[in-house]
């Protein structure tokens, strides 16, 4: 009865500490945003290049398990209570040249760092980018067969297959799973947006050099997205669903016409930043939401890929797909490479649980 009074009377900011405090004391910090995880609990690191799922102690980041898996795992999303893992297995080739695509999902039990089942969502191929939302639905793209699934894993039953018009390479899900965003690289000039509840397209957002990397920010008010052929990102506001800012990426080294210039898009946990990675030359953008001109360039490892974040915010880890390591940022102040690590292979996707 006293916990009760205790809870009732205390201001919501103090509850809300208190809940911080005590996902720190069990070991686990749950971001706001299910698709933005962080923890101190463990680190996953899928390594595309290597066809392994990786387990590093988050604090010593020595490696613990290595899983060999199909050819060219390729993303990664976290169940909300931080006991699952679920990866997309996309097969052995690459964007527009991947003969024999794959069908699977991998389900990964955190705990026991090993892969306990398989989601298999044949007829559709080609898995890529996944969300998950609150209730732990799995929202994922099938890059060959132009859809957006959503995913049951508890039945591992499809339970809609929406049609995205879009290669659908990565998507992003509002924190409240009304609404999808989905990137096609080259193969459409604009961002498809699905409304979830009517499971349908609602907008075509125009992006005539393409689409890359995509997030949404934790707030769920706006979508930040890297262009595909210029070192260029876009801003979009969640309810008009418009462009509300662009800019182009500053100290970028000159490169020939039509090439990809960055491929990963990531808010920090605060959402007061944006991460992008430039894949061809080794540097990552750190940008100021409010002011996508204000610019930080770090230079990295060749081949940066993915971001995690570790809880207090102070360290981003930027994953190396060229090079196979992880690569520390220190977030704090200006930020700044720190140091790499070992991944065991070409990383392209990571996060702390």
């Amino acid at each position: 009865m006293t916990d009760r009074l205790h809870r009732q009377f205390l201001p919501s900011g103090c509850m809300a500490a208190l809940a911080l405090i005590a996902g720190l004391l069990a070991g686990r910090v749950h971001a706001a945003d299910s698709n933005n995880p962080t923890g101190s609990t463990g680190l996953i690191a899928i390594a595309k290049q290597g066809a392994k799922i990786q387990f590093f102690d988050p604090v010593s980041r020595k490696l613990l398990v290595s899983l060999p898996v199909e050819s060219n795992p390729h993303e990664l999303a976290i169940a909300p209570d931080h006991n699952t893992a679920y990866v997309t297995i996309y097969g052995p080739g690459v964007y527009g040249a991947n003969p024999t695509p794959n069908h699977k999902i991998l389900v990964v039990d955190l705990a026991s760092r090993s892969v306990t089942d398989t989601i298999d969502i044949a007829p559709y191929v080609a898995p890529h980018g996944i969300q998950i939302d609150a209730q732990g639905l799995l929202y994922v793209t099938s890059e060959v067969a132009r859809k957006l699934l959503v995913i049951d894993p508890k039945s591992k039953k499809i339970v809609d297959a929406i049609d995205t018009e879009t290669s659908g390479h990565w998507v992003a899900l509002l924190p409240d799973a009304s609404k999808a965003y989905i990137s096609g690289k080259d193969d459409k000039p604009y961002i498809a947006v699905i409304d979830l509840k009517a499971r349908r397209i609602i907008h075509r957002i125009a992006a005539p050099r393409g689409t890359e990397g995509i997030a949404a920010s934790p707030d769920g008010k706006h979508v930040a997205v890297a262009e595909h052929f210029a070192p260029a990102l876009m801003l979009i506001d969640t309810v008009t669903d418009e462009v509300i800012a662009q800019a182009a990426l500053k100290d970028y080294p000159a490169t020939r016409p039509n090439l990809n210039h960055q491929v990963r898009v990531r808010y920090t946990l605060d959402g007061l930043r944006i991460l992008t990675s430039y894949f061809v030359s080794g540097l990552v953008s750190i940008i100021d939401a409010d002011n996508l001109k204000a610019q930080t360039i770090v230079p990295v490892i060749k081949g940066p890929m993915g971001f995690a974040f570790a809880p207090d915010g102070k360290t981003a880890l930027i994953a190396s797909q060229d090079w196979g390591t992880i690569c520390v940022v220190d977030m704090s102040g200006r930020p700044h490479y720190v140091e790499d690590f070992d991944a065991g292979g070409g990383v392209e996707t990571l996060a702390f649980y």
